[in-house]
């Protein structure tokens, strides 16, 4: 998959997982586990991100950042599910309504990796 369908793949992934997130809340279930969410590793684009990237894209102005907001996402969204699965939905709704940690994050990585896009076609990267 070219890096740009990575990139697109990874926002629309992300933005399910938000919706993942709500239905633990709404039922105290899901079929992962906080352990394994928090780890930025788990899914298909954080494997992309560090393993599976060709090198030369590691080396671009958005990289970094991207992998530390990525990380940050994945450990707001494991401490969220934590805390739907101890059954407070209260704390795991406020942790990600509008201006949370969590809302903050994700908006930022939705835009961080929109820029990387932008820059690499800028630069001639498909």
């Amino acid at each position: 998959m070219a890096i740009m369908d990575e990139i697109d793949a990874a926002v629309s992934a992300h933005g399910k997982w938000k919706h993942k997130l709500r239905i633990a809340i709404d039922t105290g279930e899901c079929e992962s586990t906080p352990a394994r969410v928090k780890l930025d590793t788990n899914c298909s684009f954080g494997k992309w991100l560090h393993y599976r990237m060709d090198e030369q894209y590691k080396e671009t102005p958005h990289y970094d950042e991207i992998v530390t907001l990525h990380a940050a996402f994945h450990r707001e969204a494991g401490t969220i599910l934590e805390i739907a699965l101890n059954g407070d939905k209260e704390t795991a709704n406020q942790r990600m309504k509008m201006g949370s940690d969590f809302s903050v994050l994700s908006a930022n990585l939705t835009a961080k990796m929109r820029e990387w896009q932008h820059w690499l076609q800028k630069n001639g990267v498909n």
